[in-house]
């Protein structure tokens, strides 16, 4: 049970990981075939990240 008095916890990365699955089952969901790894990587946004890395 989870405790009571406002003690929630919140965690960034695990939402911003479950924000990109959801984005992720939206763009399979409406895709006519498999998504392809670059749409895949587009849908995850790979390149801004790696654009961001170096």
């Amino acid at each position: 049970m989870a405790p009571v008095g406002g003690t929630a916890v919140q965690d960034n990365v695990a939402l911003a990981e479950i924000e990109l699955c959801g984005e992720l089952i939206i763009a399979a969901s409406a895709a006519r075939e498999r998504l392809s790894l670059e749409s895949i990587d587009e849908v995850l946004r790979v390149a801004e990240e790696r654009s961001r890395a170096q």
